[in-house]
């Protein structure tokens, strides 16, 4: 997610957290799109013989009712944030919880084109697919694009300027996407101009943010992807599989995942083999007040499965802590390591901002780490967009600082030395 959205959706997320009020809208209670004509088969016809990949291209031209036409599946195995179930022709694709705080599911009917919609899903957003275009809301999404051969499916971007991926910054350079602006503020004109098949976005819950309610008013339809909810870091990469869901790309997505997969397992037991788990410390005040992410977020998880010690593990959220810095400082002033920094070039920038920071242990002893290796010229931070799909590339960063001797060979991909 770029980072002109990511604060205000993480602020959102701790509210609705903290408050623990129920919010009402959901996608699943949205207007579902008008459904496709719905064929019927031809008694007269010969029995189409059962596909042997799903179809990836085109619409079934002799439907059979009973044939299964996705017989490459897709099972979810490490996130809790969407559930997938097969039908012969349709699949039933669920957000368990579409934004935070939300107590009912959204749920979308894909159909193969060209085959007959199912009765009964009232409340589900109805989708023909493959689709064949797509506006994304937010750069999380753009990394499974290419892993999915979808890149030329995008067509609308929220913002050009912070989009790392190089295959969609191709595309960008190209002219061939759209920028249709952030949250609240889309155009929807243009959006209708684009008239994609889909528009994907995240969701608050609230419609002074969200572009979900304006979108939907006009007519479009629109699927929430809740992945930055994930505190999983595998979880959070298994959303390539839900993207793949509205392409019947099923196959990619999980020879992709099994790929991630193992390898963050083999990091993982690799770090596991540490003497020591020095301590760490993570982020910067903002405006007074210390974000702290809590013991069971996907950074938790991270540090924990690289031999590290987050001094904050014991908090049983997934969200984030709003602390000040004497209780931070109390806590975390002899840790061993502190990283993601935000917006720090430095370590003199950083004692610029307020120098009690250069009290700190890790500073004094020049054990500082930012995020911020691959930043492109506009200042999009390729951290929060190939890194949510790539842990085992933040994992392997980790160890790398942390224990060192464990990866001489590897070389930063999303981190740096703050010098």
């Amino acid at each position: 997610m770029n980072k002109k959205v990511s604060g205000i959706l993480m602020l959102l997320l701790l509210l609705a957290a903290c408050s623990g009020q129920a919010q009402t809208e959901t996608a699943a209670t949205s207007p579902a799109a008008p459904p496709p004509t719905e064929p019927t088969a031809d008694p007269t016809a010969v029995p189409t013989v059962a596909p042997t990949a799903n179809l990836t291209d085109g619409c079934v031209e002799n439907y059979t009712e009973g044939v299964d036409y996705f017989p490459e599946k897709a099972a979810v195995t490490h996130s809790d944030g969407f559930t997938i179930e097969y039908f012969p022709n349709y699949k039933v694709v669920t957000v368990n919880s579409p934004f935070p705080g939300a107590e009912e599911v959204a749920t979308y009917l894909l159909v193969q084109c060209g085959t007959a919609v199912p009765a009964g899903f009232e409340d589900a957003v109805i989708i023909e697919v493959p689709i064949n275009s797509l506006v994304a809301m937010s750069t999380t999404y753009l990394p499974h694009l290419p892993t999915l051969n979808a890149v030329d499916s995008l067509v609308g971007l929220d913002s050009l300027a912070f989009a790392s991926t190089p295959e969609i910054r191709e595309r960008i350079e190209a002219g061939q996407v759209a920028e249709v602006g952030f949250g609240a503020q889309v155009n929807v004109e243009q959006v209708l101009d684009l008239d994609p098949d889909v528009v994907m976005t995240y969701s608050s819950g609230s419609a002074d943010f969200d572009a979900q309610p304006k979108l939907e008013e006009a007519g479009i339809t629109v699927v929430v992807n809740s992945d930055y909810l994930d505190a999983n870091p595998l979880g959070q990469a298994e959303w390539v599989k839900f993207l793949a869901t509205f392409y019947n790309q099923e196959a990619a997505a999980n020879t992709w995942f099994d790929g991630v997969a193992t390898e963050y397992g083999e990091l993982a037991a690799l770090a596991a083999t540490a003497v020591t788990q020095p301590t760490v410390l993570l982020n910067t005040p903002y405006e007074g007040t210390w974000y702290m992410a809590g013991g069971h977020s996907t950074i938790a998880q991270l540090l924990t499965d690289a031999g590290a010690a987050y001094l904050w593990a014991d908090d049983p959220s997934d969200t984030t802590l709003f602390l000040d810095f004497e209780t931070v400082f109390d806590t975390a002033q002899a840790a061993d390591y502190w990283i993601n920094l935000g917006f720090v070039s430095s370590l003199a920038d950083l004692a610029a901002t307020d120098s009690r920071f250069a009290e700190f242990a890790a500073y004094q002893n020049g054990n500082v780490y930012n995020n911020d290796g691959r930043v492109n010229a506009n200042g999009g931070n390729d951290y929060y967009e190939g890194g949510a799909a790539n842990p085992h590339w933040v994992l392997a960063d980790l160890i790398k600082i942390f224990h060192p001797e464990l990866l001489p060979g590897h070389a930063f991909v999303y981190y740096r030395l703050v010098e």
